[in-house]
C-alpha cells in the first residue's frame, strides 16, 4: 500500500493578538444610537467574569451610575456588544504553535498530537485532531482540549480548504476530545456527533474535567470552554452521516475500552478509519481505572473483522499507518499482556510478579515508563477481581 503520508511536523508560527483599542470619543452618540440595549443580559453577566475586558466596562458602568445614567448605559451596551462579538468568533487570541496537519490520504488531514501528557508545553494537544474535505463541506474529527486549539486547528483548515467546517465529532469524553467543543459552536457548527454514553459523562463531569485540564495545560486557554453537550447528536452503536458527493462518513462504537465509550470514523470511500482511542500507534497505550482492558481487546476484534484489512489507520494517539501495523502496537500488546499475567495468576502468583513481565520491547514507546507497570497491575486486578485506585 501506497501511504501518502508526510511526517514532516512543522510548526505554526504564532499570530500576536489583536490590541483592542477603546476611546473616549466613541463612547457617545454612535454608541448610543448603534448600540443601546436594554440592559447587559444574563449571559453577557456571566461573560464579565471570564474576560477582564468586558469586566472592566460592567465597573465603570457601576461607577458613573450615580451621576450618568446615559454613560451607564452606554459603557453596558457597549459591554454587551464586545460578548456577542467574541462569542460569534469562538476565541479572541493568538494561534497557537500546534503542529502542521499532515496530508494521510486524498482530502484527509492529521495534526498529530503530542506522545507525552497534557503539559502546558503542548496546551494539551496529545491526542490527535483530524479533517476531512468533502463536497459539501469539512468534517472534524475531535473537537480540541479548549478553544485555543479548536481556533487553531480552524485557521490550518483555512489554509487548506475555504469550505466551511460543517460536521465535528468527538472519539469520547475527555477534556481533549470535547473542550474545544464550544468553539465550534460559537463559530456556527450545527451538526456535532458523540455516542451518547460519552456525551452522558462529559455533561456530567464537565466541572471536574474543565479545571483539571485547565490547571495542566493553562486558565487562558481553557477559561472560555463551555458545556455544550446538549448541542450534540447523539448515537448508539453506528450512525451514518452524508457528506454529499455520494461518499459517507460512519461513526461505529465498537465497544468499551480505554473509555466506556468510544467514537471511531469510518470513510468507505477513502479507505480511512479514524479509530479515536479505540487504536494506537507507536505511543504506550495508557490504563484508567475505567479502562476494560479485555472489553478493548474484543473491541478492537471487532473492528479487525468489520474494516477492510487495506483501510488507512489513523490511530487516537500516534501517526498514520495501516491495518496490520496498527493490530501489532494495540490488540498484540493487549494479548500478550493478557497471556502473560494470566499465566502468573494461574500459577498463584502475586501482584509483584506481575509488575515484573517483560514489556522491553515496547521500552521505546513514549510515556512507556509510566504506563508498563500501570498497564500490568491493572490487568492482574482485572484478573483477580482486585480494586482500582
Amino acid at each position: 500500500m501506497n501511504l501518502k503520508i508526510n511526517l514532516k511536523l512543522n510548526i505554526q508560527s504564532p499570530s500576536h493578538r489583536p490590541h483592542r483599542v477603546f476611546k473616549k470619543t466613541a463612547l457617545s452618540l454612535a454608541l448610543l444610537s448603534g448600540l443601546l440595549l436594554n440592559s447587559v443580559n444574563a449571559v453577557a453577566a456571566s461573560a464579565s467574569e471570564e474576560d477582564p475586558y468586558i469586566k472592566s466596562f460592567k465597573t465603570y458602568a457601576n461607577e458613573v451610575n450615580s451621576s450618568s445614567g446615559i454613560l451607564k448605559k452606554s459603557a453596558e451596551a457597549y459591554a454587551d456588544d464586545v460578548f456577542k462579538t467574541e462569542r460569534s468568533v469562538g476565541y479572541i487570541g493568538k494561534e497557537l504553535a500546534i503542529p502542521k496537519a499532515i496530508n494521510v490520504t486524498d482530502d484527509v488531514y492529521t495534526v498529530v498530537g503530542s506522545m507525552i501528557w497534557h503539559t502546558p508545553d503542548n496546551f494539551g494537544l496529545n491526542n490527535n485532531l483530524s479533517f476531512m474535505i468533502f463536497k459539501d463541506g469539512v468534517f472534524v474529527f475531535n473537537a480540541g482540549a479548549n478553544p485555543a486549539i479548536a481556533y487553531s486547528l480552524h485557521k490550518q483548515i483555512k489554509r487548506v480548504t475555504d469550505k466551511p467546517v460543517k460536521w465535528v465529532a468527538v472519539e469520547n469524553s475527555q477534556g481533549h476530545a470535547y473542550l474545544g467543543a464550544s468553539y465550534w459552536v460559537d463559530v456556527g457548527v450545527k451538526n456535532l456527533y458523540s455516542s451518547t454514553l460519552a456525551n452522558q459523562q462529559f455533561h456530567e463531569g464537565y466541572a471536574e474535567i474543565k479545571e483539571e485540564w485547565a490547571s495542566r495545560v493553562g486558565r487562558d486557554i481553557t477559561k472560555t470552554a463551555r458545556d455544550v453537550s446538549d448541542k450534540f447528536t447523539t448515537y448508539d452503536n453506528e450512525l451514518t452521516i452524508d457528506v454529499g458527493g455520494g461518499e459517507t462518513v460512519i461513526l461505529k462504537d465498537f465497544g468499551p475500552g480505554h473509555t466506556p465509550a468510544s467514537t471511531s470514523v469510518y470513510v468507505p470511500s477513502k479507505k480511512v478509519i479514524l479509530t479515536g482511542d479505540l487504536g494506537f500507534n507507536e505511543r504506550m497505550p495508557v490504563f484508567f481505572a475505567y479502562t476494560d482492558s479485555f472489553a478493548w481487546k474484543a473491541s478492537y476484534k471487532r473492528m479487525l473483522d468489520e474494516i477492510p484489512a487495506d483501510t488507512i489507520v489513523v490511530p487516537g494517539h500516534g501517526t498514520p499507518t495501516d491495518m496490520a501495523t496498527g493490530k501489532r502496537q494495540m490488540y498484540d500488546y493487549l494479548d500478550y499482556m493478557h497471556t502473560q499475567i494470566q499465566k502468573i495468576v494461574d500459577a498463584n502468583g502475586t501482584e509483584e510478579q506481575a509488575l515484573l513481565v517483560d514489556q522491553s520491547m515496547y521500552k521505546d514507546r513514549p510515556v512507556f515508563d509510566q504506563a508498563a507497570p500501570n498497564n500490568a497491575q491493572h490487568i492482574y486486578r482485572e484478573i483477580t477481581g482486585g480494586s482500582f485506585k
